[in-house]
């Protein structure tokens, strides 16, 4: 008319349109080059804070709008940029009636211009469109804009271009509404469930009618669309009116189309959801029942025919789903009492069973998971049953069979690189061990039977077949001791059948050879098998020479295999533990063979151990327990556990010296790792050990003695002191099991050393090995607590009061643990009844600490701190609250202790919803009542002030009652 474009540019830095006109939006191109992905990283960092003007502008995100209604630029980038604002917007902004019609206009607008025939949007572009669509749906479908759906029926018709966003759009619809991946609060969840329920009531039979009509008009044409809204059926069946779905001509449309190669994968999945939906299981049944009738007429059962493997794995997951619907209906239907129509739904069951059979063992892995479940569930209605039918008994037999040939790698499986693929087959492997698990069940004669048949004609012939045969015989084998359990592993005595085949596939297994086949895969399963079944060789000790070479030379610990000498390592360390008994006579052999496994290897060297490090942990804990076990007097125990740690201790004293001399920071960090192994084994070799009362038996107090006296000078080397006092640190542990009162001596100075420099990891691990000292000696380290306390402290409050980064999210939990830690310590002493360690360090230092509790119990929102302070609360009010208690400790009760009992509760960080919270909330009221503090007020008028809905009301309470002089403690 006659008004003037008035143009300004706003605080926002956006240019702003004084009114609306026909003139396009001006936008800040310079920062839209930003947008590129290649653009350079001044124009990335101006387009992000361009963004961020859009989105606090009140009004910027309109010029958006109006580039995305006008179609104004071209660039994806942009486009997409556009959307992100108005996504912002939607999401978090405060929108004027004016301006949610704007967001609807632009919507249609940019919608019409997609219907033009132009080139079609980037995939990208149509997905973020869809998910701004459906955010708007979800904001105002159930208040301004119920005709939501039908306005975009109406503008895209049956235009392709339009179909697509419309179909783009009920996926995000279910993904914001539906979708039960997707976390939503109490309050999404109650509208989500009044959107479904409105759309049932208006505009799902309009939508489910237009999807009918997309597959009709498009089936041949566009494949793409025609699959999408495959898709979308899938997606909204499982809350819609099936009758609008499962009916003569939606479902002859869709098994039209699993006779297009286009389509048949996406009409599979969109079936099995049909097949998905909760109902009647008597209309389940009928439904499962005419959907396979139709399969079966149209020749979908001869999978032998099917070339296209991924069909066939779609095909799989519908058939698997149709047979867990038919048990899922008879489990409901045999509760229900319904004998009849059980009984038919147990035929059509049954009939389904030759067709999961041949999924099952089809070459292809992927076809074959996927009837899995079914296979299962089948098998649990057969262990339900109570007496089978012969044609049962043939079907259990039939998938064993599959299962023992499915079992079996294949040439492909890359030992040496096990990738994706790999990890695959071995999750797969799993679900076939969970079937025989099921068989075992069912008919554990069956497996039995059919394993030792297997297992005894493999190793007859095991030099002349393929390893894979091998392997998967013996893997069988293996597996029979979990398929058939035994209480701790004694499957040699008891059930006489099933202990007598499993001796004599045993027998066969050690006197067969099969230990020389060369190849990875089978060496370590005969390993693994020897250790499941390790207490044969109780039964029959004839046998454990043999064995033990088998460990000892090329087939186990010298395998020219890492990983097989690794696994080696460990299962040789459990055979032992449980055999150590039988070992006496070849103990010393053993040692003697296993002498250079033991050896530190140091950095230096650059030559390759045939065993890690970690490997070698199970070696020295599996020499100690042979020394300690074996029959020997104590003076010979004690020189081979001499003869075992010496050379330790002298490499250990030759390389300290090196790291004290090394300047180079990467060898410094190579000796101190040797170091720490040299300590890690000493201290593995000592787990043999239960207390110090075996340790004198075997006469080895003095070699550990002597290992202190050599490992406790690391912790004053002025490099790398964090591994090395974590190393030393976890030695002392063990030995104050295994030495007690003898190793008091050593403490003093360690922890002197321990307590210089220390970070708040060292702080950490060093207050459990105080806290153990504490707990076990109590009165006997009483004066050393006492000098330790308050540096220990101090140090604590040293490293808690060191300034974090606010994000730094690792160091905030190393002080929570570290809080933690110090509120443990404290536990320890106050419950060991060492009141005189804290009565002792001076009035200002004890009112320090106990401050430090109160405030664990009341200010830091950590459960398990607070539960642990008001223990410590609770038990220094029972050493000090009575008349001969700490001078001034009454006092301190009644102004501190007792108001934290109520202002924790209080806190808005109690949070009533975990657990620890609630184990928790009962301490301070349980105190409050046991603490002989009765009397001050009745226990009437203290409930009714914490019925008060107002928190103040309790904290005036609180006030008044600290200031209140007229109790008695």
């Amino acid at each position: 008319s006659g008004a003037t474009l008035c143009c300004s540019v706003c605080a926002e830095g956006v240019r702003c349109l004084g009114i609306r006109s026909a003139l396009p939006a001006i936008m800040d191109e310079q920062a839209l080059l930003g947008l590129n992905p290649n653009a350079d990283a001044c124009y990335r960092q101006r387009a992000l804070a361009y963004f961020e003007q859009l989105k606090e502008s009140r009004d910027g995100w309109e010029v958006c709008a109006q580039a995305l209604a006008k179609g104004i630029y071209g660039d994806d980038h942009v486009k997409f940029f556009c959307f992100q604002v108005l996504e912002h917007q939607i999401k978090h902004g405060s929108l004027t009636g004016a301006q949610q019609q704007l967001i609807r206009e632009t919507l249609m607008k940019w919608l019409q211009l997609q219907l033009m025939g132009g080139q079609p949007e980037k995939p990208f572009i149509k997905n973020k469109a869809a998910q701004v669509l459906a955010l708007t749906f979800v904001r105002e479908y159930l208040t301004i804009w119920p005709k939501f759906f039908f306005d975009l029926l109406s503008l895209v018709g049956l235009n392709p271009h339009g179909l697509d966003i419309y179909l783009r759009t009920l996926m995000a619809v279910d993904a914001e509404v539906v979708d039960r991946d997707i976390l939503h609060s109490p309050e999404e969840t109650r509208r989500n469930t009044l959107i479904k329920d409105h759309m049932r009531e208006s505009c799902i039979p309009a939508l489910v009618e237009s999807w009918y009509q997309i597959l009709q008009t498009y089936q041949r044409s566009h494949s793409e669309l025609t699959c999408q809204c495959l898709e979308v059926v899938g997606a909204y069946v499982s809350w819609i009116d099936l009758n609008l779905i499962a009916n003569d001509r939606f479902v002859n449309l869709l098994l039209s189309h699993m006779s297009v190669e286009e389509l048949r994968e996406e009409a599979c999945d969109c079936l099995f959801e049909i097949i998905n939906k909760g109902m009647d299981p008597v209309d389940k049944t009928k439904l499962v029942e005419s959907l396979s009738q139709v399969l079966q007429s149209a020749g979908f059962f001869n999978v032998e025919q099917e070339e296209d493997v991924d069909f066939l794995a779609k095909f799989s997951r519908l058939v698997n789903g149709m047979g867990q619907a038919l048990v899922l209906s008879w489990t409901k239907l045999t509760k229900s009492g319904d004998v009849k129509v059980a009984t038919e739904t147990l035929q059509a069951l049954e009939a389904k069973v030759p067709l999961l059979l041949q999924l099952l063992v089809h070459e292809d892995d992927d076809i074959s998971a996927n009837i899995v479940g079914f296979c299962y569930d089948y098998l649990h209605v057969l262990k339900q049953l109570p007496l089978l039918t012969d044609q049962q008994k043939n079907n259990a037999e039939a998938i064993m069979l599959a299962v023992m040939k499915k079992l079996t790698y294949d040439d492909e499986y890359n030992f040496e690189n096990e990738g994706e693929d790999e990890a695959m087959f071995v999750e797969y492997r799993k679900q076939l061990k969970m079937l025989l698990d099921r068989l075992a069940q069912v008919s554990p004669e069956l497996v039995l039977e059919s394993v030792r048949r297997v297992f005894t004609s493999t190793m007859q012939g095991w030099q002349t077949a393929r390893f894979m045969e091998v392997e998967v015989a013996i893997r069988l084998f293996y597996m029979l001791g979990e398929a058939l359990p035994a209480s701790h592993g004694a499957h040699f005595t008891g059930d006489g059948s099933k202990a007598s085949a499993l001796q004599d596939m045993m027998r066969t297994l050690i006197s067969s050879g099969v230990s020389e086949y060369r190849h990875t895969s089978v060496t370590l399963e005969f390993f693994e098998t020897v250790v499941r079944y390790d207490k044969f060789f109780i039964v029959e000790p004839q046998h454990i020479p043999s064995i033990l070479m088998a460990f000892l030379d090329h087939r186990g610990l010298r395998h020219s295999s890492p990983k097989v000498r690794s696994r080696v390592a460990y299962l040789f360390s459990r055979f032992i533990k449980t055999l150590h008994k039988h070992m006496n006579s070849y103990i010393e052999d053993i040692l003697s063979r296993i002498q250079d496994l033991l050896e530190l290897a140091p950095p230096e060297n650059g030559f390759q151990a045939l065993l890690s490090s970690d490997d070698q942990l199970f070696m020295f804990e599996t020499a100690g327990v042979l020394i300690v076990n074996g029959e020997s007097p104590a003076d010979r125990k004690q020189a081979l556990m001499r003869s075992l740690l010496t050379p330790l201790l002298e490499a250990f004293r030759l390389l300290l010296n090196k790291l004290t001399q090394e300047g180079d920071e990467d060898r410094q960090t190579a000796l101190a790792d040797c170091l720490s192994h040299a300590v890690g084994f000493a201290s593995r070799t000592s787990k043999a050990f239960s207390n110090k009362q075996t340790v004198k038996l075997c006469g080895c107090s003095e070699v550990y003695l002597d290992c202190l006296q050599t490992f406790l000078p690391a912790l004053s080397c002025p490099v790398q002191r964090g591994a090395l006092r974590s190393a030393v640190r976890s030695f002392l542990h063990r030995m104050i099991i295994c030495l007690e009162e003898e190793v008091l001596p050593f403490i003093p100075a360690a922890s002197e050393h321990m307590l210089k420099d220390c970070e708040p990891k060292d702080l950490q691990e060093f207050i459990p090995l105080i806290s153990q000292i504490t707990a076990k000696f109590k009165s006997q380290v009483s004066p050393f607590l006492q000098q330790i306390f308050m540096p220990l402290v101090l140090a604590i409050f040293e490293v808690l009061s060191q300034p974090a980064e606010d994000n730094d999210q690792t160091a905030a939990l190393e002080k929570q643990m570290l809080r933690r830690s110090y509120f443990s310590f404290i536990q320890t002493i106050a419950s060991s009844g060492m009141n005189e360690v804290m009565a002792n360090q001076g009035a200002e230092n004890i009112e320090r600490v106990l401050f430090t509790i109160i405030q664990g119990a009341v200010d830091f929102p950590d459960p398990i701190a607070q539960k642990t302070c008001f223990i410590i609360l609770s038990r220094l009010v029972e050493l000090w609250g009575g008349k001969d208690g700490l001078v001034g400790f009454p006092d301190f009760i009644y102004k501190h202790i007792v108001p934290a009992c109520f202002l924790a509760p209080l806190k808005t960080t109690f949070d009533l919803s975990d657990a620890q919270t609630v184990l928790m909330q009962s301490w301070p009221f349980w105190f409050y009542l046991h603490s002989g503090l009765r009397s001050i007020c009745s226990l009437q008028e203290l409930c009714q002030v914490l019925q008060q809905p107002d928190t103040k009301v309790v904290k005036n309470y609180m006030k008044v009652f600290q200031t209140n002089k007229t109790f008695n403690p």
